[in-house]
């Protein structure tokens, strides 16, 4: 198992204080870090990054104003119990597929991460893209680094005031927008509009848009690289995925080193007798990284595989006319043994990468079959407690119970009801029930045996519940009779 290289220690100054002569020295447990000024950045995997944040918001914001079959598309609707997932109708009892989704989701996470590092959190984290949402309006109202920072230093003035005002009333903006969205999920957004504008906004839906709201200026405005560096678990279990054959965002050491500016004029031969390596120096990639590393100590856990210091460091070698690659996405084997491309991607399939990619396969295929192959309705048969059991006329023993049928079609639904299991069971009450369109409905039954059909005590039932529809769709659940003794 490879394990992640010590990152070099960051230049803070915990101050040590002496109380008096006698007294012990008190340390300060806390320092705060240095706020981080990322440099703006071009580049392929710049493009890529930029790719994925339109792709990931579009889908985010866009979804919820989709319609289908008369209602909201995609809609998880807390109140009344239904989640519309585009043609699905699902209830809390179909909770299961929640849970498929999670493990199918967490073994993607370990497949990827296994195969080429943290690519999620580089591409397509939330707290990613909007940090990069944020910090494209911080440039744009505020400057690139050198501006934001002495935009900082600078006197409070007018400038400087309009300046900040415009970033955070985009920033305000972007927040509000982002958490009337996500309530817009769970009340459908259109009615969710109607009420903000005529100010008729529910307590509820005011409290998560505003709560949302703020944990999107919050994270993204200002504790950035805090949560991936302190909140986010995934930083600190990565390396129980990674290997040496994972790739991940390298500096090629034996190239680079050592480090120095030279003329540009120089020659390899001239700046290697003086025993420089392909680096200059410059501090680029640890200027345009958002989490403020410096890729040249080796991996760290803070890094989020984004390559804006691959992107940076690419075009300070195009300008010195040193081959590109000084940063690149490799392995450490290929680092260590000077390995071809082809070469690291024949190394792609190893044992825990199939492991996964199996796993993924069957967990999909399973919660797939299930999906398709799952009636158009539901059945929950629950006893009813104010009447175990009771002999009715002509020495009939009698036995009550309450049937939720859950239609999981959007059209209305007449289903038959039926009984098995005891020789001469029969049901006495309703056998035919309609329910309406993605509704559901209880219905009392009573269900009637002969005499002596059974002995005293519990005996195996079964309720057939039958969708009068083409083609007819069946639902069998079990159940207990009693005959009292």
């Amino acid at each position: 198992m490879a394990s992640l290289p010590k990152r070099a220690p960051s230049p803070r100054v915990i101050p040590i204080v002496a109380i008096d002569n006698d007294s012990s020295a008190v340390a300060s447990l806390y320092a705060s870090d240095t706020k981080i000024y990322a440099r703006s950045v071009s580049g392929w995997f710049n493009r890529w990054r930029w790719t994925m944040v339109w792709l990931t918001q579009l889908v985010f914001y866009g979804l919820p104003w989709l319609s289908m079959n008369g209602r909201q598309a995609l809609l998880f609707d807390l109140a009344d119990r239904r989640f519309y997932i585009f043609n699905l109708v699902l209830y809390p009892q179909d909770l299961i597929y929640l849970t498929g989704l999670l493990i199918v989701s967490a073994l993607s996470l370990f497949l990827f991460t296994a195969v080429a590092g943290r690519l999620w959190c580089g591409y397509a984290c939330p707290q990613t893209v909007y940090t990069e949402m944020f910090m494209w309006v911080e440039r744009k109202t505020e400057g690139d680094r050198i501006a934001r920072m002495r935009l900082d230093k600078a006197p409070w003035g007018a400038a400087k005031i309009a300046r900040k005002t415009a970033k955070q009333a985009v920033w305000i903006a972007i927040g509000l927008w982002t958490g009337f969205t996500f309530v817009g999920y769970f009340t459908p957004i259109r009615e969710l509009a109607a009420a903000l504008s005529s100010g008729s906004l529910g307590p509820w839906e005011t409290f998560w848009v505003l709560f949302y709201g703020f944990a999107t200026y919050g994270n993204a405005g200002y504790m950035r690289e805090q949560v991936c560096k302190y909140m986010c678990p995934y930083a600190r279990f990565q390396s129980a995925m990674f290997d040496r054959d994972t790739l991940i965002v390298t500096y090629d050491e034996a190239r680079g080193e050592g480090r120095g500016s030279r003329p540009r004029s120089d020659t390899p031969e001239q700046y290697h007798a003086k025993g420089l390596g392909d680096c200059i120096d410059c501090g680029l990639c640890v200027q345009v990284c958002p989490t403020g590393i410096d890729i040249r100590n080796g991996l760290q856990y803070e890094c989020i595989s984004c390559a804006a210091c691959i992107d940076v460091c690419d075009g300070v070698m195009d300008k010195m006319h040193y081959p590109r690659g000084l940063i690149r996405n490799s392995t450490q084997n290929g680092i260590d043994q000077k390995l071809s491309r082809a070469a690291m991607f024949r190394r792609v399939l190893r044992p825990r990468v199939l492991i996964y990619t199996t796993v993924l396969a069957l967990v999909s295929a399973g919660l797939l079959w299930s999906l398709l192959s799952r009636a158009s309705f539901r059945v929950d048969v629950i006893r009813d407690r104010g009447s175990v059991a009771r002999m009715v006329g002509q020495g009939q023993i009698e036995n009550v119970y309450r049937l939720q049928i859950m239609n999981a079609t959007e059209h209305e639904q007449r289903y038959a009801l039926g009984v098995a299991g005891i020789e001469g069971a029969r049901i006495v009450s309703e056998a035919e029930v309609t329910v309406d369109a993605a509704g559901s409905r209880w219905v009392p039954v009573r269900v009637q045996v002969p005499p002596n059909a059974a002995t005293p005590g519990s005996h195996p039932l079964t309720f057939l519940i039958t969708a009068q529809g083409s083609p007819p769709d069946e639902v069998i659940e079990k159940s207990v009779f009693l005959v009292p003794r």
